[in-house]
């Protein structure tokens, strides 16, 4: 063997041994990639996206399409090669893989987070939606959560109605906490909830707090629901998580409730999630959706105003980007892009 065959040989099996660490070297990112995209006023697997069952609907065109990203799993570690092959592939973005999961996070807690965020986005989409029509809708106290071997254990649930503390009515989170506090520990606090429609009067001792001394609590989390005039389901809970869908959810039930297709039968995709009062919020992963929306046919994509300067940075060839920063700027540009107008709030 001459001297260049030896060096020749040595490189190659260095080389194959780099290669071979690569592919098993684990590196602490994940990818996002552009994930599927699903028509809110459409159907998925032979049942419509959204029922409303109680008020009269109306037909709808087109496509107010949801956008997702498909993200590395929680339980699954990238080698330096699939981080390299996505570094390079337009479609996709490496990020670090503490921007999208806490270190100590299982998978299941991350699908129980993303379900839970779902649940809350659907909530909030409707609540929007109905505001947005002027249709009046009522506010509810609920226990949404019991710490664990808290005092109020097996006495209050999740799901309860709050009424009223100590006697006194109740209409927003912060009245609970005011009541509670006003207690020291030891005392006992008295709730009336509405448990399945039964209303009960539930007496639980307060203790101190272990984040603040001398602080009454109860060991509940409080949040706000919502009383609906008539039943809106959407049917998608258990396909796609988190609380990005917000906006187009609630664009889909604007749709369902008023004449006319809002969208003028066009396909628009969008992303967002949407507050209570129409407030839509910044998401992640937005160029990766709009190229997913792009390959599904959309010509327009509704962008949350925060998300605006990453957005331009995507391939948007083909494709309109329309800023909102409320539910009711979606409807607004929808009704000028239904009737011909192409200047909309772009990005």
């Amino acid at each position: 063997m001459t001297r260049r065959t030896a060096t020749i040989s040595v490189c190659a099996a260095l080389l194959l041994g780099l290669l071979a660490l690569a592919a098993v070297l684990p590196v602490p990112y994940v990818v996002l990639s552009p994930g599927p995209t699903e028509n809110t006023i459409g159907a998925y697997d032979g049942v419509e996206v959204i029922v409303i069952e109680g008020r009269e609907t109306f037909p709808t065109e087109g496509n107010l399409n949801l956008t997702t990203v498909s993200v590395t799993t929680q339980d699954r570690e990238m080698n330096l090669i699939e981080a390299l092959a996505a570094w390079i592939d337009p479609k996709s973005a490496v990020v670090p893989r503490g921007d999208i999961y806490d270190d100590d996070e299982t998978l299941e807690e991350v699908r129980a987070r993303n379900a839970e965020q779902m649940v809350t986005s659907q909530q909030s989409a409707i609540a929007a939606a109905l505001r947005e029509l002027d249709i009046p809708i009522a506010e509810r106290v609920l226990v949404d959560s019991i710490v664990e071997d808290a005092p109020a254990l097996d006495r209050l649930a999740a799901g309860d109605v709050i009424l009223a503390v100590d006697g006194e009515e109740v209409a927003t989170r912060e009245d609970v906490v005011r009541l509670v506090t006003a207690h020291e520990p030891g005392e006992s606090v008295s709730f009336t909830v509405d448990r399945s429609e039964e209303q009960l009067d539930i007496e639980v001792e307060a203790v101190e707090s272990t984040d603040e001394p001398l602080r009454a609590v109860v060991g509940i989390g409080v949040e706000m629901g919502f009383d609906f005039p008539f039943e809106v389901e959407v049917t998608l809970a258990e396909q796609i998580g988190g609380p990005s869908a917000g906006l187009m959810f609630a664009l889909g039930i604007v749709d369902k409730l008023t004449p006319g297709a809002l969208n003028g039968g066009a396909f628009v995709a969008g992303t967002g999630t949407v507050e209570p009062d129409g407030t839509v919020g910044p998401i992640g992963g937005i160029q990766q959706k709009i190229v997913g929306a792009k390959d599904a046919g959309a010509t327009t994509f509704l962008v949350p105003a925060p998300n605006c300067a990453a957005a331009v940075a995507a391939d948007v060839s083909g494709i309109q980007l329309v800023r909102v920063a409320a539910l009711s700027d979606a409807v607004d540009s929808l009704a000028s892009l239904a009737a011909g107008n192409a200047a909309l709030p772009a990005c």
